[in-house]
């Protein structure tokens, strides 16, 4: 795991370059796509649509190219089979984001979870969870809800 994330850095940011905040922003990446991949999965099924949905949410939301995107995908796959929770990467999106932000990441669980047209129960309460452990109210949660229906007129 660290080998990954040792080799994309040195990929994409030359050791003269890297400054803390660069660090700082992969991880957010890399936190903010754990718990989009693991929304993806809430249902027990993963299509097209979601996976898509991930790979746009992420490359908009980071200004990341697709290589890009695919690398901190994969680096967010690797977390996810060592993490025991959500808590790990929602303390560092606490960490790191203000309330508007943690609303932003709020909607793109929702975009998930109705990206295949579908909201399952599982979904559901994922994004509830994660967005309680962000700590956010269930109004903030409700209206992330409601403006992503409108959004994908739902």
């Amino acid at each position: 795991m660290l080998t990954a994330i040792t080799q994309f850095f040195n990929k994409h940011i030359k050791p003269d370059q890297e400054r803390p905040e660069d660090t700082a922003e992969h991880s957010l990446e890399i936190a903010t796509a754990a718990l989009l991949i693991q929304m993806m999965r809430a249902d027990f099924q993963v299509n097209d649509e979601e996976l898509q949905a991930i790979a746009d949410a992420m490359s908009l939301r980071f200004n990341l190219s697709n290589q890009e995107t695919g690398e901190i995908l994969k680096l967010a796959e690797d977390k996810i089979c060592k993490s025991t929770g959500y808590f790990e990467f929602t303390s560092l999106l606490n960490k790191r984001l203000t309330r508007e932000q943690k609303i932003k990441v709020t909607e793109q669980l929702w975009e998930i979870a109705f990206s295949d047209t579908v909201l399952d129960k599982h979904e559901e309460h994922m994004v509830r969870k994660i967005s309680h452990l962000l700590h956010l109210s269930h109004r903030e949660f409700i209206d992330a809800k409601l403006r992503v229906k409108q959004k994908l007129s739902l």
